[in-house]
């Protein structure tokens, strides 16, 4: 039940990236310890709450995500807040981040910057990419073929781990909401 909602692809389209791919703007939901793979999943959810991909990340970016969530400073700057600093030092925004691939349970994004008129596109891991759109408060956005990768899925040969997860989901385990 719980996967057909999160993986239920809804046609909630909100842009056209340069590729003519349909992105889908998306939230995150909420960030949580994963107890069967002792690992942090963080769930993007589009803006009608019907489409859901969750993501594996890291520790130092689930707690970078999760100090955004929170609203929580640190005394010196985290490796995102720098990111951040050193780009509005060389006069650069973040105009939004894109998670465009999906290879081999794999998850790859883009992070799209302005700099005086200029877009420039870097490569990055979706997780710290999420961590810098939070950090400056830049929309995030999916691809439709990255949501329909993600749903075809073959969970017999890749996806037992994430479906055993998904159906013992418990409210108590969603410990940073956003």
């Amino acid at each position: 039940m719980a996967w057909e909602l999160l993986l239920d692809f809804v046609h909630p389209v909100r842009s056209r990236s340069k590729e003519n791919r349909m992105l889908v703007e998306m939230k995150v939901k909420f960030l949580t310890f994963d107890s069967t793979s002792n690992g942090f999943v963080v769930l993007l959810m589009d803006l009608s709450n019907k489409t859901g991909l969750p993501i594996w990340i890291g520790p130092f970016e689930a707690n970078a995500i999760a100090m955004k969530l929170k609203k929580i400073d640190s005394h010196r700057p985290m490796t995102h807040d720098l990111i951040h600093s050193v780009l509005k030092t060389l006069e650069s925004q973040v105009m939004r981040i894109v998670v465009n691939d999906l290879k081999e349970s794999t998850y790859y994004a883009l992070i799209h910057l302005n700099r005086r008129g200029e877009e420039i596109v870097i490569d990055s891991r979706p997780s710290d990419a999420i961590a810098i759109a939070l950090s400056v408060d830049a929309p995030i956005f999916v691809s439709d073929e990255v949501i329909e990768k993600a749903r075809t899925i073959d969970f017999e040969k890749e996806g037992d781990q994430l479906k055993e997860w998904l159906e013992n989901l418990n409210p108590d385990d969603f410990k940073y909401r956003a």
